[in-house]
């Protein structure tokens, strides 16, 4: 993931959420994420991407995914989860980045991977303000590719 401060590296975890991270790689592979906006990211917890309309309220045009919740892994700085409604199998394309550990997320959301270099970039997102961390004229994505 190419962000305007630097190059992110995630590996992601097919292991842990196999629906999740085939969904970030096809969306990846279609240019999909390319200069989408990080528009909610709240100091201390984290940065939330994958709205090309940049409210929050959109996703890919594929159906919602299933949750793939998980005990074996917690919510840490690093990981990347799949971003929801309330509605536990709305996960579509939304994926959020943890600045901090956050084990009140810990088997209730989709762990999809974790950034495994660059994450001094991910520190670098403009934060948002207010309750919801909402960012006015946010930081983007620049491109994102997939490595084998």
């Amino acid at each position: 993931m190419k962000l305007k401060d630097g190059t992110v590296i995630i590996k992601l975890r097919p292991d842990l959420a196999p629906l999740a991270a085939e969904r970030l790689v096809a969306l990846t592979e279609s240019g999909f994420y390319d200069n989408t906006p990080f528009h909610r990211v709240i100091e201390g917890f984290m940065a939330q991407g994958g709205d090309p309309s940049g409210t929050g309220t959109k996703g890919s045009d594929l159906p919602d995914l299933p949750a793939e919740f998980t005990k074996k892994e917690g919510f840490r700085r690093g990981t990347i989860g799949m971003a929801r409604t309330m509605d536990p199998n709305s996960a579509n394309s939304q994926f959020f980045i943890m600045f901090e550990e956050a084990p009140h997320l810990n088997g209730q959301y989709t762990i999809v991977g974790e950034v495994i270099e660059g994450m001094e970039y991910v520190d670098q997102i403009k934060r948002g303000t207010g309750a919801n961390g909402m960012v006015q004229d946010p930081d983007r994505i620049v491109r994102m590719i997939t490595v084998s």
